[in-house]
């Protein structure tokens, strides 16, 4: 099995700005593991706030390369202990090697990756698509270019209210918020009765991630359902996460990958909680691989590659919020 590590700049057809960051251009990590016949791929990208780096991730993916090749054959559950030890302090390297190994073994084993885990397709919830913090024109702008079912709107501004406001004038879809922290205790119990009348269906991670207390008061009051995302990056978080939020959005770089994934979300079902997967601004690499939970899931945001101005591979593709897999098996990827 012979690693390689191909990074990428992934140019986005517009701006896109969060509560503590904008960017125009993503960089990324495609791993890629081939043997003689095939070759898997998995996708990592940068992350400031996480200290992530492209640099970084390719050098403790070179630091851990024997070990990963020795685990050439084995269970996908079971390389991932091999060397999760390995990648102790990057998540994001680790999900790359993770996604990479599903991609190669399931495509050896001539099978799709949700068949391989035995799970049924028939049900798939549809994605969101982001409108990133702008000024209102230009959130307005965004949503009219994308006409979709289903939006997830990014906010912490002083301007919260009054752009979902605008924006409802303009689609009846359903809106879900994603205040990445942005809100304080008040904040959030005020404007989910504001944002409740506007058709949101729920609101992502208000408060900042240490904030349990707070969490419990706005899990215990709101009148949305509260979705933890930076509160919940690890399997060990879920538990943390219960009656404290209604549902956790597991994102497969600040997690381990889809192994780690995939028992967070069977864990999260087990206490009753709702589940979501999210997505970084990445390309069709991560968004294919993101597609074969999408029976374990609720809800899904995985947009990613459509923020996009050029995509760098070939997979799963979304009309107006429906995922459609790749005729290819594994996760269905392939690199232009």
């Amino acid at each position: 099995m012979k690693i390689t590590l191909l990074p990428y700049q992934l140019k986005l057809k517009h701006t896109f700005t969060i509560s503590r960051e904008s960017r125009d251009v993503q960089d990324s990590l495609i791993v890629a593991l081939s043997d003689s016949e095939y070759t898997g791929y998995g996708e990592a990208t940068e992350n400031p706030y996480y200290g992530i780096t492209v640099e970084k991730m390719s050098e403790h993916i070179r630091e851990a390369q024997t070990v990963i090749e020795e685990c050439a054959g084995v269970e996908p559950e079971l390389m991932w202990e091999k060397i999760e030890v390995l990648f102790c302090n990057d998540r994001f390297a680790l999900c790359a090697v993770d996604m990479a190994y599903h991609d190669l073994y399931t495509k050896q084993r001539g099978v799709k990756l949700f068949d391989y885990w035995g799970l049924s397709t028939a049900h798939n919830p549809m994605t969101d698509y982001t409108i990133g913090i702008d000024t209102i024109p230009k959130m307005v702008a965004k949503l009219k270019e994308k006409p979709w079912p289903i939006y997830k709107i990014k906010l912490g501004t002083k301007e919260d209210i009054a752009i979902v406001t605008e924006l409802r004038k303009h689609t009846d879809a359903v809106f879900r918020i994603d205040a990445n922290c942005g809100w304080t205790v008040d904040e959030t119990l005020k404007n989910a009765i504001a944002l409740k009348t506007l058709g949101v269906e729920f609101l992502e991670q208000p408060l900042p991630a240490d904030d349990w207390e707070g969490h419990r008061s706005v899990f215990k009051s709101s009148v949305l359902p509260i979705i933890a995302d930076e509160s919940c990056l690890v399997e060990e978080d879920v538990v943390k996460c219960y009656q404290h939020f209604h549902g956790i959005n597991v994102k497969l770089t600040k997690c381990g990958g889809l192994t780690s994934a995939k028992r967070m979300l069977l864990n999260a079902k087990s206490l009753g909680m709702k589940t979501m997967v999210g997505c970084m601004t990445e390309s069709t690499v991560g968004i294919s691989a993101i597609a074969h939970l999408l029976p374990l899931l609720d809800y899904v945001d995985m947009d990613g590659a459509l923020l996009l101005a050029e995509d760098i591979a070939d997979g799963v593709t979304i009309s107006e919020g429906v995922i459609k897999y790749s005729k290819l098996n594994g996760t269905g990827v392939s690199l232009r």
